[in-house]
């Protein structure tokens, strides 16, 4: 069953066209400060845009930095929103479940191909605004000291990052930002369980999207913040930093593996036990 919903996932041209679209921003920023003549003050802008400009290998945090708020949680909410809702509106949900497939392993496979997107459209973001980054705005690298191998970037504390620890420091940045969208994507699967207009389950993933950033800005939220979904969305900056600050990035991991196991338990309680008919 796994191995359908990859299919579909994988022959779906709207799968290729989000992203692209998620591509493009990056390299809409990345075009604009290559032929500026200055660069965003340090501090200013979106995390890393004052220093790719030195530094092209460093792009795909700041890429992920720009895609990351709005962009990527929308293209998750109408993955997941669909992948349930999408099959009940065209009637296929009704033949998928006459065939001998259980509804927990056809379930689980929805789950698994959402993530796999979440997972593709990263890699595919990091992979395309790295060589963005490195044609427009070259390595930066500079020879270390006493024949050592070259720092390739510098690290938001300020201490220069060889190249295997800024790949490390990427790597572990991808995965907390792919478990951070499986959470999201978790809660909109939820949704696409209750109700059978995919757009609908798509903007139920949005609202919450929205309410949980909302709040952030809330000092009176104080007490419920470590607890919304979007709390520690930023914390993989964390990975670049020196040392790496693992408080937040723990908090966020563990957080976003309850939104998983809570919400995806919530909607095979739903799924097991609908009615479908149409």
């Amino acid at each position: 069953m796994i191995r359908v919903e990859l299919r579909k996932l994988v022959l779906r041209p709207r799968t290729w066209v989000s992203m692209l679209l998620l591509c493009l921003l990056p390299a809409i920023v990345a075009v604009f400060l290559a032929t500026a003549d200055f660069a965003p003050p340090p501090g200013q802008g979106g995390a890393f845009l004052s220093a790719v400009v030195g530094d092209g290998t460093l792009y795909p945090a700041a890429a992920l930095a720009l895609v990351l708020p709005l962009f990527l949680p929308i293209a998750v909410a109408v993955t997941a929103g669909d992948a349930v809702a999408g099959d009940a509106s065209t009637g296929t949900l009704r033949y998928l479940l006459i065939r001998p497939v259980g509804r927990t392993r056809l379930l689980t496979a929805k789950l698994v191909s959402v993530a796999v997107y979440v997972t593709l459209a990263i890699v595919v973001v990091v992979l395309t605004s790295l060589v963005i980054g490195v044609l427009l705005f070259g390595t930066g690298a500079q020879p270390g000291a006493s024949g050592a191998p070259p720092a390739a970037a510098v690290s938001l504390s300020g201490v220069q990052l060889s190249s295997s620890s800024l790949v490390l420091r990427l790597l572990g940045a991808v995965l907390y930002v792919v478990l951070s969208m499986v959470g999201f994507a978790a809660i909109t699967l939820f949704l696409s369980t209750v109700t059978d207009s995919a757009i609908g389950a798509a903007l139920g993933g949005l609202a919450v999207l929205i309410t949980s950033s909302v709040l952030e800005t809330l000092d009176a939220a104080a007490p419920v913040k470590p607890f919304l979904p979007t709390h520690y969305w930023l914390s993989w900056l964390d990975f670049f930093r020196d040392p790496v600050l693992w408080r937040n990035i723990d908090h966020g991991l563990l957080l976003q593996a309850g939104y998983i196991v809570v919400f995806f338990g919530a909607a095979w309680a739903n799924f097991a036990t609908k009615d479908v008919t149409d």
